[in-house]
């Protein structure tokens, strides 16, 4: 058995984290607290098999604090490393080809607050220039195309930073629709969400950072967890993803068109019906949920990765031999993630 906690060897990582995200005119009003425990048993076939995993590393920031980490496990080897473009911290494990039964579990404690960002004023001021790569395209979010086109038309009439992000925000919530259907939280390729115009939280946040960079709003996804409601609930299929756009004067502004949409798919509900909805989530998220990744796409892993770039580090990822896991299917997967309130 190895246990190792990290807390105190990371002080200093998460005091420039905090400090990073600190935002203007932020209101807290509800929090949640809880135990965190996410549990893997990859069970290889063959005990000749190795097998690898990563998972996010959460940090603690104005809007989260994360105490007490430990990771338990019969790996042999381990370490915790920072993907470079999104500063992103993940922990890396790995089990040689004796063990059958590759076990490790996670355990965190969360405090998450509700953030609501108002009374938003576009200063016209500078984007920094740290924040500029956030208006730039990649593979994941490109900005030609269908997407030109589209945002071609939302900002019409529109000026500034702050009238565009809304106006971007208003096309998702008015033009797609939450599907079921759709796996996890769905992979995030715009052009296929824009052509079905339809998708869960990955695909629309994903939709909203494409329009918002082409027209000059630096935007980014982030991903995370939803915490239970409940005082003890299993939450493994409780990931979620939002996006953030980025305000001069302000800082980075939450923005979630996705659940808007939930809301009214799962309550039968019309866009007239949801209007102090749409305002709640323009600037503002609740506290039931947790940040595990921001803005990174395309991610090549530290530590031998063998298959192709990971589309985004949020669920855990593991690979058998050097052939990836579906993440989406925890049942074969095998982890689950529970949440017991404090």
């Amino acid at each position: 058995m190895r246990i190792i906690s990290l807390a105190m060897k990371l002080k200093t990582i998460i005091l420039l984290f905090c400090l990073s995200f600190l935002m203007i005119d932020v209101s807290i009003s509800g929090e949640r607290q809880g135990q965190i425990n996410l549990k893997v048993n990859l069970n290889t076939p063959e005990i000749t098999q190795p097998a690898k995993i990563w998972l996010p590393y959460p940090i603690s920031n104005n809007e989260q604090l994360i105490e007490d980490i430990k990771i338990e496990g019969n790996f042999i080897n381990s370490a915790i490393y920072k993907q470079p473009e999104s500063g992103t911290l993940y922990f890396f494990a790995e089990w040689n080809k004796a063990e059958q039964e590759k076990r490790l579990e996670f355990m965190f404690k969360v405090r998450a607050k509700e953030r609501i960002v108002r009374n938003l004023t576009d200063t016209g001021g500078d984007i920094p220039v740290e924040i500029m790569k956030y208006l730039q395209p990649d593979w994941w979010i490109p900005t030609d195309g269908e997407v030109a086109e589209i945002a071609n038309g939302i900002q019409q009439g529109k000026s500034g930073i702050l009238e565009k992000a809304r106006a971007v925000y208003d096309w998702v919530i008015e033009n797609t629709k939450r599907d079921p259907n759709v796996r996890g939280c769905g992979l995030g390729i715009v052009e296929v969400t824009l052509a079905k115009r339809s998708g869960k939280c990955a695909d629309l946040s994903s939709v909203y950072v494409a329009l918002a960079r082409n027209i000059g709003v630096p935007a980014r996804e982030v991903f995370g967890l939803r915490l239970g409601k409940k005082a003890d609930q299993d939450i493994t299929g409780d990931y979620h993803c939002w996006a953030e756009f980025y305000l001069p004067g302000t800082g980075w502004v939450p923005v979630d068109p996705a659940d808007v949409r939930k809301i009214m798919l799962v309550d039968n509900l019309k866009l007239v019906d949801v209007k102090e909805i749409r305002e709640y989530y323009f600037g503002g998220v609740d506290q039931y949920r947790m940040v595990l990744e921001r803005g990174g796409r395309g991610i090549k892993l530290q530590a031998s990765q063998e298959s192709k770039p990971l589309n985004y580090l949020m669920y855990p990822y593991a690979e058998i031999n050097g052939k990836a896991l579906d993440y989406f299917d925890p049942e074969n997967f095998r982890y689950s993630v529970h949440f017991k309130q404090l």
